[in-house]
């Protein structure tokens, strides 16, 4: 596509322009708002959107200063090494104990923090110079309450406002400054954004990475204060508390799971890297104790010992930096690297935090979708935990932020009480007063499945780490368009499940009994997992929803739902779909 405005672009950026960048800036140009809204999926290129448009405001005089606020110190130098390469130089070092800016540079930039701690000082830059105000990743705004009074307070009187984010919605129903918000079908405000270009248009663009997220499981144990000792498999039905103190255990530096779930992603790095030579690996920690203990394990595993990152200091944004040129292959950090910050050669992540909400899921996975060439494909390691999981699969879904609830009979007599109340239970206070009293007994990891573009791919139940089940998936080629990525994880399982068809032992005699139901138990679990990625493929293909095609299949086949259906009953119904996609009208 041809640069837009090439005489008013920003200089480096307007050759490289994407479809959606141009047309989000003709759209800017045109309507020219004073607060303008653009959601861009992590990786789709906001920073060059937004200093495409700060050039333009220079150039015509629309603008004399910018000032662009980030949500970390590290965020303020990557700015500005991109301001310099755009032609709008950024001065990162604003508020380090002095006010006043280099005469060579047009702007600042400035933390959320910095601006909280004094708006005033920017509200009197503001209101001396005509101004452009970047908010980058603005649900920031909404952290606390001070962040979003001083948002408001320094930079109410400026000139243009460009709010971007890569996750408009927030978990609590704090508003954002300067967000527009309007009730939706059903009454309750919702933000409102002036553009908004989804991670499935930018999968369709090969804007970025399609994302494979290789789920683990296992059996953990701990130990309680009253000395009682806990087994469970993690992922399986538990108590809220049940399943934090399981992930605890999960991510116990000292148990099983976590060495074998490093050895397993390093195997995939390594096959990522046979077609990615600079290919690199994220490890996200809960804190930096089990950041250092992670690295040590890389280490052992490695040969190598691996990039720390524990704190926004100077030295840290360094080491990012120092990362991001070389071809080291890991790199662990706490938060700091979990939003905005840009490596474009993560390919391999590790989500061993516990962490679990939408937006800190959604700005963790942001970074490894940053595409730099078609084929690339992005695996996120994560324990097989609802949540986490329910993130995965919900990671094309376009959301907006919800202020409230609409109150509409008496049975919403209480939903303010209610929205309370469900902060209370969704807070990990209740386990934290436990700290002190839980005990990581041990655990060890099994591979459990493969969850990509809506569906499931794995064999029949959890498989040992290290084994040939396991690699069938680990040992994907690092470089796949998305529909040849689904057409081999489908390949590789139905093969594993009809050469475990073959194996089966014709006639089962009562010695061999509960082996035989062991196995009739897997069989039809790969068989379940081979029909719902079948209908999930058919669902991206034609629109079909998923339950109707599953109604279609039973009518033609005949027999119970899937979950009551025999052996027999799902293959049919899998042969019946493959039939389907073999008719040349589809």
């Amino acid at each position: 596509m041809p640069p837009a405005w090439p005489e008013r672009a920003a200089w480096g950026t307007a050759p490289s322009l994407r479809a959606w960048q141009t047309a989000a800036l003709r759209q800017y140009t045109e309507r020219a708002p004073r607060d303008f809204m653009a959601v861009a999926t992590p990786g789709a290129g906001k920073t060059t959107f937004a200093l495409t448009v700060a050039a333009d405001l220079l150039g015509r005089r629309v603008v004399e200063r910018v000032i662009v606020v980030t949500p970390t110190e590290h965020l303020k130098t990557q700015w500005a090494q991109a301001g310099e390469r755009a032609g709008v130089p950024l001065d990162p070092a604003y508020g380090a104990g002095r006010a006043k800016t280099s005469s060579d540079y047009v702007g600042i930039a400035v933390t959320y923090a910095g601006v909280a701690a004094n708006p005033l000082a920017l509200r009197v830059r503001v209101e001396r110079s005509k101004t452009l105000v970047i908010l980058d990743e603005v649900h920031h705004a909404g952290d606390a309450l001070s962040w979003g009074e001083g948002v408001e307070e320094a930079f109410g009187p400026a000139t243009r406002r460009l709010l971007l984010t890569g996750t408009p919605f927030r978990s609590d129903t704090n508003p954002i400054p300067f967000v527009t918000y309007a009730p939706g079908d059903d009454g309750v405000p919702r933000s409102v954004a002036d553009y908004t270009y989804g991670y499935a248009q930018a999968l369709a663009d090969h804007v970025v990475r399609p994302v494979l997220f290789m789920a683990y499981s296992g059996q953990m144990q701990w130990r309680t204060r009253a000395g009682d000792e806990i087994d469970v498999r993690l992922g399986e039905p538990l108590t809220k508390d049940l399943h934090a103190q399981a992930l605890r255990t999960a991510l116990d530096p000292h148990g099983s799971w976590m060495p074998a779930v490093l050895q397993a992603a390093d195997r995939r790095l390594e096959e990522v890297r046979r077609h990615v030579p600079d290919a690199g690996g994220l490890v996200i920690a809960s804190d930096q104790d089990k950041a250092r203990a992670y690295a040590a394990l890389l280490r052992e595993i490695t040969g190598q010992a691996p990039t720390v990152v524990l704190s926004d200091e100077k030295a840290s944004s360094e080491r990012i930096s120092t990362f991001s040129d070389s071809d080291d292959r890991w790199m662990v950090a706490v938060r700091m690297v979990s939003e905005g910050v840009d490596v474009p050669r993560l390919a391999v992540g590790v989500y061993a935090t516990t962490t679990a909400t939408p937006l800190f899921f959604a700005q963790a996975v942001g970074r490894f979708v940053r595409a730099r060439r078609r084929g690339e494909t992005a695996s996120v390691f994560v324990p097989s935990v609802p949540s986490l999981l329910g993130h995965a699969a919900a990671l094309e879904v376009e959301r907006d932020h919800v202020l409230g609830r609409t109150v509409r009979d008496e049975g919403d007599i209480f939903a303010a009480e209610d929205e309370l109340l469900a902060r209370a239970n969704a807070s990990e206070a209740a386990s934290a007063e436990l700290e002190g009293s839980y005990e990581a007994l041990g655990s060890e990891a099994r591979f459990d499945r493969v969850l990509y573009d809506g569906g499931e791919f794995g064999h029949a139940g959890e498989v040992h780490v290290g084994s040939e089940e396991e690699m069938d998936f680990l040992g994907i080629p690092g470089l796949l368009e998305p529909d040849q990525v689904r057409e081999l994880l489908h390949t590789r399982q139905s093969e594993r499940a009809a050469r475990s068809r073959r194996t089966a032992a014709p006639v089962p005699t009562v010695a061999d009994d509960a082996e035989t139901r062991r196995t009739a138990h897997e069989q039809l679990a790969v068989l379940r997992r081979e029909l719902n990625g079948l209908v999930a493929a058919w669902h991206h293909r034609t629109g079909a929803p998923h339950g109707v095609t599953h109604s279609t299949l039973r009518k033609e086949c005949g027999g119970p739902a899937a979950a009551a259906a025999t052996a027999e009953q799902l293959q049919r119904r899998i042969d019946r779909l493959r039939d389907w996609a073999a008719r040349p009208t589809g």
